[in-house]
């Protein structure tokens, strides 16, 4: 089969691999239909996450099953699913207790989670190719309606949408709430949206591209520009000099300020200037415990030393963590199926699996207009 193999930071290579096959009883295989780049994978991408060669990329994936072992009893040949970027046994401690973002049994390493096609998640082959094994496919995959109807919102189920939901939970969204979202990606932006569906009176998006923070604004948010203004004292300046209610890290240990200068802090400190004493906010943009090219020696060891001092002072909660994809997955599929959602809202560019490594090198460059690709292997 074809797929997007990781061989060294920028450099990729779309080549014929193995295909995947049934390897135990409780496996499925399926054909991809769509799988997204996500910006998660620029982190082995840019050389800050060791990735091993060889790896083929993708945790962001939906198809059509096409052979299950003798043991899967509920998902049948046939069906159209949405895989969990978690991989999780759904049977562990954790899986029981609906925490499938941190399975004890699935990483061969022994770290808590797993995944695919990603740095320290263990040894699955991800799904930007034609074909995917799935394995405990009876836990871990949920059924989409048959057919081809909403595929692009669809596919913002295995991570994003999910995630972005995950950050408003963390930061106790709720309605009538204010809420200031850090980073216009397209978790940032499902954040946002996610918020408006939640009930939010205000929801305030920050960032410096300008064809993002558009979207945001598309979407009925407040868009922030902290490339030509302070984020913290517009947040401050709409709430009545309170600050809002809640706020969600969508940006992770990569952020740049407007001169492209590295600050792994940075908007922990702004979300703690915006966010309002006994507020609350979510972290679901990526962290490491150790980042060797970080641009602090603490930031290397993965210490972020932002002002906690003052979280503490003002009383703010603080959530964080991987999302727990299939704890939001199946309600998210109703809301697009009743046109509730709309995440596909986000989607910029659809391309063949043979145009994966340009697109991987503009998506990278935040050449403008490059905000959510999907890859379509059968095209």
């Amino acid at each position: 089969m074809k797929a997007v193999v990781f061989k060294a930071p920028y450099e990729l290579a779309v080549e014929e691999v193995e295909d995947p096959k049934v390897e135990t009883p409780l496996d499925a295989v399926i054909r991809v239909t769509t799988a997204n780049i996500c910006g998660s994978d620029l982190h082995p991408y840019e050389g800050r996450a060791e990735l091993d060669a060889g790896m083929v990329l993708g945790h962001e994936n939906m198809g059509i099953v096409e052979a299950v072992g003798a043991g899967v009893e509920r998902i049948k040949v046939g069906d159209r699913v949405s895989v969990p970027f978690n991989l999780a046994c759904g049977t562990c401690r954790n899986c029981n207790n609906g925490y499938t973002s941190a399975c004890l049994r699935a990483n061969p390493s022994g770290n808590p989670g797993a995944g695919y096609g990603y740095p320290q998640m263990g040894p699955y082959w991800g799904g930007q190719a034609e074909y995917l094994r799935v394995p405990w496919a009876d836990f871990n995959l949920l059924e989409l309606p048959p057919g081809s109807d909403f595929e692009n919102d669809f596919t913002m189920l295995s991570d994003i949408f999910p995630t972005g939901y995950h950050g408003t939970e963390l930061a106790m969204v709720g309605p009538g709430k204010s809420v200031v979202v850090f980073g216009a990606g397209p978790v940032g932006l499902m954040a946002a949206h996610s918020s408006l569906l939640r009930g939010a009176a205000q929801v305030f998006v920050v960032d410096k591209e300008p064809d993002r923070l558009m979207l945001a604004e598309q979407m009925g948010a407040t868009a922030i520009d902290f490339s030509k203004t302070d984020p913290a004292e517009a947040v401050l300046d709409a709430t009545d000099g309170f600050g809002a209610d809640c706020g969600v890290e969508a940006v992770g240990y990569q952020a740049h300020d407007p001169a492209g200068d590295e600050h792994p802090e940075m908007v922990l400190d702004n979300l703690v200037k915006a966010v309002r004493a006994t507020g609350h906010i979510g972290v679901v943009g990526v962290y490491v415990p150790e980042d060797p090219k970080a641009a602090n020696d603490r930031a290397k060891e993965g210490r972020i030393a932002f002002n906690y001092g003052a979280a503490f002072e003002k009383g703010i909660s603080i959530g964080s963590g991987q999302c727990p994809v299939k704890k939001y997955n199946r309600e998210l599929r109703d809301l697009i199926i009743h046109g509730r959602a709309t995440p596909s809202v986000i989607v910029s560019h659809e391309v063949p699996l043979d145009d994966a490594v340009d697109a991987y090198d503009k998506f990278d460059k935040r050449i403008d207009g490059y905000t959510k690709v999907l890859l379509h292997p059968g095209t």
